[in-house]
């Protein structure tokens, strides 16, 4: 057969054809994620439908780290007090001098939870809280138990739990991360607390300094000072171009790369919405004014408007450090108290408010307890073998 030359596209011909393709991957990013598509979700953070009906659709997880005392906080041991001074028993499984707390406490609530005075917000939140008085962790030190009580692993080997939330039910959120994490510095064991260990990087925490919650500065370099967005679009549009090409010639399976081309485009969505709900100028003075002022408080009040826009996860840890670490005098522990108390609080109502607290899991608690015996003439010691939590709302019940 001769080869005829007028079968052959122009460049100009052949670019108006193909470049009518790239309106496509948009539609179909689109439709992606309004499930309009009949195969599996291209975007690992889409939400996913669970195994069963579920009454919890996000977390929220106020992580006081340091180890805060159960029986100075939501355990009360009334034989503390009555035996106080004295030496322990022989033959019990630690030995030392019983202490009883130094905190009142009061029964609230039409359940009559015990709750201890330093905890004069909270408590009145008594009917929507259940303790836990069972926790326990393997090993009475802050790194392996600040693992276990995030990942379930001592060692640092396992994906968060956050990570697997998000990685199982994705997020309805695509302009924001699906797992976020709040602290004013890293707490001991640091980014392998929120890790996304062997899963894709997309599942990685986002740790937010939560220190100042200026919208302009809290995601360093989230926005271009030379780029437009949509010379920002094409620029990635080209980019992610030639890295699906390196992807497929590797084989389709470079978890690395992936995690890359995905990170990229979150960091892109990003500008869209993070600037709007970092700003807490946004909130009605009142709203301001219930939260409280502190690190802590803010970071309750951008936890509720993170799980407001769709966001999964959210973890808020109460300080840098070990801030309930208190060795040396339980006494405070109600200075640790006042710093989270009326957030905490204030979150509740909040979401209860906005109904939003019935289908949003709050956990608080820490990687450990207190000893029931003093350290020193004052202090507690790490207790792993027995200590408590509590979680409120996603349908928990109260005790």
């Amino acid at each position: 057969m001769a080869f005829d030359p007028s079968e052959l596209f122009s460049r100009r011909s052949l670019l108006q054809r193909v470049g009518t393709g790239f309106g496509m991957l948009g539609l179909s990013g689109l439709l992606d994620e309004q499930k309009a598509l009949a195969g599996p979700s291209t975007n690992p953070l889409a939400p996913k439908e669970p195994h069963f009906p579920a009454k919890a659709k996000r977390v929220i997880h106020l992580f006081m780290n340091g180890g805060p005392s159960h029986v100075d906080s939501f355990d009360p041991k009334p034989a503390l007090t009555r035996y106080n001074g004295q030496r322990t028993p022989a033959g019990a499984a630690r030995s030392g001098t019983l202490m009883g707390s130094p905190f009142r406490f009061d029964k609230y609530g039409q359940s009559g939870l015990e709750i201890s005075e330093i905890f004069p917000h909270l408590s009145r939140h008594a009917d929507d809280l259940c303790v836990i008085r069972s926790m326990h962790t393997n090993v009475p030190n802050h790194e392996p138990s600040l693992l276990m009580m995030n990942s379930g692993d001592p060692q640092p080997i396992r994906p968060s739990m956050g990570s697997w939330l998000t990685y199982g039910l994705g997020s309805e959120n695509q302009n924001l991360p699906g797992y976020v994490v709040l602290s004013p510095g890293f707490p001991v064991v640091g980014p392998a607390l929120w890790s996304n260990s062997f899963l894709p990087g997309i599942f990685q925490g986002a740790h937010i300094s939560s220190g100042t919650f200026d919208p302009r500065r809290v995601i360093p370099n989230i926005s271009s000072t030379t780029l437009g967005r949509t010379a920002q679009r094409e620029q990635m549009d080209l980019m992610n171009r030639f890295n699906s090409a390196h992807l497929q010639r590797r084989g389709g399976s470079d978890n690395p790369l992936e995690a890359r081309i995905q990170s990229m485009e979150m960091a892109y969505r990003m500008q869209f919405e993070a600037q709007s709900v970092f700003d807490l100028a946004q909130e009605t003075q009142a709203t301001r004014d219930m939260y409280g002022p502190g690190a802590f408080a803010n970071s309750c009040l951008v936890a509720r408007r993170l799980v407001e826009r769709g966001v999964r996860v959210v973890q808020i840890y109460s300080g840098g450090g070990q801030p309930w670490d208190d060795h040396g005098d339980i006494n405070n522990h109600r200075v640790n108290a006042a710093n989270v108390d009326r957030g905490a609080a204030a979150l509740l109502t909040d979401l209860k408010r906005l109904g939003l607290l019935e289908d949003t899991l709050v956990l608080w608690g820490g990687e450990f307890g207190r000893t029931p015996t003093s350290e020193g003439s004052k202090g507690r010691d790490h207790h792993n073998t027995g200590f408590s939590v509590w979680l409120a709302g996603g349908g928990v019940m109260c005790c």
